[in-house]
């Protein structure tokens, strides 16, 4: 209670302070227009009676994801959220119809910017996983100070843990000179189970029901331990169940992905989807995973780097998405992705890899597509193709799983996630190549590279403030400096084709060198280098203004 009404307190002064000017109704209309609606649709009818019902608590489950991440992106954010809700007027709807696009007062597409009056000018960078106030040198000072058995130090560096003042007793002087044991004020961690115990007692609640529901058993076993997880903060075992779901329904759900920690890269947000199984599609794709050891030995970087076994299980799955909460639903529309990050379970079993079918052609129709027709030439138009960009989108995932898995995180620290979607993205393309030259895929370089290009301007439109786009850049800048990607006099791009494949392979080479010797440094100098908007690409971007950055899916 009194951190509720603290947090109460403290919003109410934010939200009186004189600020710079918000965007105006007109505004922000034209900030929603950014994300065209897409419809998605899921038949559900060949559904089992029981699954159908099974469903529906699994929907339901969801929703309660979204309340926890919104706690976890802003200390306040709750509590604005409740107050724009009872605004009825005009003005009032349009924000909160941006807020929830952003779950936040901060505009993902505009450098996290904050669109309401009264809030920070950016999100945070530690999001609500810090105390406000914390710089990371009060907290590296803290961790240091603790000795490496201080089960503390592990909780405090691991995923599922917010950080938080408290005080504990220390034998020191005290203000009045004398020395014994003082309250004094430390940092502490608090595990997620304690931090969101009621919205994770309800949704523990509800995954108990859909398994008690639900005639698949290996969906039922990962219901309930994950279940169990959210109760006591151990998700290791439900993590090896979820690898090895096999159901017409599948979800994911729980603390995944590290973004929105922007001081560490340390802490899970948490969310959640929902969909079912495109069976069709799975079967296809999972023919690839029988390439992946080849791909690992044949990977340009040192062979000492290399996996001798990469994890034995590689599942992949295709869905089509019923519904998407929390982190999975904010700002551009996750179109796959690649989970566990537990670094055990990826050196034991590999990771699993999910396609959001209905998301990626969304995105296709709704944006690449008008982007391709300023981009490329007419001529090179003719090679753009949703199978490519699908194919692209699944290998960016199944290479997450290879190259160096042990401790990158920890050394890359805050660049990580970029130098990370940058690797799975050229290895990506380094991987299909590779295919197509052992005839193990027919062979489609030029639907594949110009497909990527005109790609790389979706991804970039969305900034080089958070991973994605700073990845993209990167790659961008980096193939362009090798001559592989040709800016034109009219204003359009294209691929070289006698230099993308060497161009290629030298970016996976130093990417993977970066992320197996841990080099921060490097890491930074690459990044500060081409993760930046040049004149040419700036020039592009700017003619796309009128075109929708991305989708806001409408069920």
């Amino acid at each position: 209670m009194k951190r509720l009404l603290a947090t109460i307190a403290a919003l109410n002064i934010v939200m009186n302070i004189a600020t710079a000017a918000t965007p105006d109704l007109d505004e922000l209309n034209r900030m929603i227009a950014r994300y065209a609606p897409a419809e998605l649709r899921v038949d559900t009818s060949h559904l089992d009676p029981r699954d159908q019902q099974a469903l529906a608590k699994l929907v339901e489950a969801a929703r309660v994801i979204d309340d926890i991440f919104i706690t976890q992106l802003w200390s306040a954010n709750a509590t604005l959220k409740s107050q724009l809700e009872q605004d009825a007027s005009p003005l009032g709807k349009a924000r909160l119809h941006y807020f929830t696009l952003n779950k936040g007062p901060w505009s993902d597409l505009d450098n996290h910017q904050a669109f309401l009056p009264g809030v920070p000018p950016q999100k945070p960078l530690g999001a609500n996983f810090y105390p406000d106030e914390m710089e990371r040198a009060e907290f590296e000072k803290w961790i240091a100070g603790l000795d490496i058995t201080d089960p503390h130090r592990e909780s405090a560096l691991g995923f599922f843990s917010v950080i938080r003042r408290g005080t504990a007793p220390t034998f020191s002087v005290g203000r009045d000179g004398k020395e014994g044991m003082h309250d004094e004020a430390v940092l502490l961690p608090i595990p997620y189970s304690l931090e969101y115990s009621r919205d994770l007692g309800r949704a523990a609640k509800l995954l108990e029901e859909a398994a008690a529901l639900t005639p698949n058993a290996s969906l039922q076993k990962f219901l309930k331990l994950r279940a169990q997880a959210f109760r006591d903060n151990n998700y290791y075992q439900s993590d090896v169940a979820w690898m090895k779901l096999d159901a017409p329904i599948d979800i994911t759900i729980g603390p995944y992905e590290t973004y929105n920690d922007e001081l560490f890269g340390y802490k899970a947000s948490f969310e959640a989807y929902v969909g079912l199984r495109d069976d069709a599609e799975t079967a296809k794709l999972k023919s690839f995973a029988d390439h992946m050891q080849e791909i690992e030995n044949n990977l340009p970087e040192d062979p000492k780097y290399r996996n001798a076994k990469i994890g034995g299980l590689a599942p992949i799955a295709v869905i089509n998405e019923v519904i998407a909460t929390g982190d999975g639903a904010h700002g551009v529309r996750t179109a796959a992705f690649n989970l566990p990050n537990d670094e055990r379970i990826v050196r034991e079993m590999g990771s699993k890899r999910v396609m959001l079918k209905n998301i990626q052609q969304a995105k296709f129709s709704k944006t690449l597509e008008p982007i391709a027709k300023r981009v490329l030439s007419e001529a090179d138009q003719r090679d753009l193709s949703f199978d490519p960009f699908f194919t692209h989108i699944l290998a960016h995932e199944m290479t997450h799983g290879i190259g160096p898995q042990n401790g990158v995180r920890q050394a890359l620290k805050e660049l990580h996630s970029a130098i990370e979607e940058a690797k799975a993205d050229a290895t990506g393309l380094f991987m299909l190549q590779y295919l197509y030259d052992q005839k193990l895929l027919p062979p489609a370089e030029r639907p594949l590279y110009t497909t990527f290009l005109a790609s790389s301007f979706r991804t970039l439109r969305f900034g080089v403030h958070e991973a994605h786009g700073k990845g993209m850049a990167l790659q961008f800048n980096y193939l362009s400096d090798k001559g592989a990607f040709v800016a034109k006099p009219d204003g359009t791009f294209a691929v070289d084709f006698s230099k993308i494949k060497a161009a290629v392979r030298d970016l996976v080479h130093d990417l993977l060198t970066i992320e197996a010797t841990g080099d921060y440094d490097r890491a930074k100098k690459m990044l500060d280098e081409l993760a930046v908007l040049r004149p040419p690409m700036q020039q592009a971007l700017d003619r796309l203004k009128d075109i929708p950055t991305d989708i806001e899916p409408i069920r």
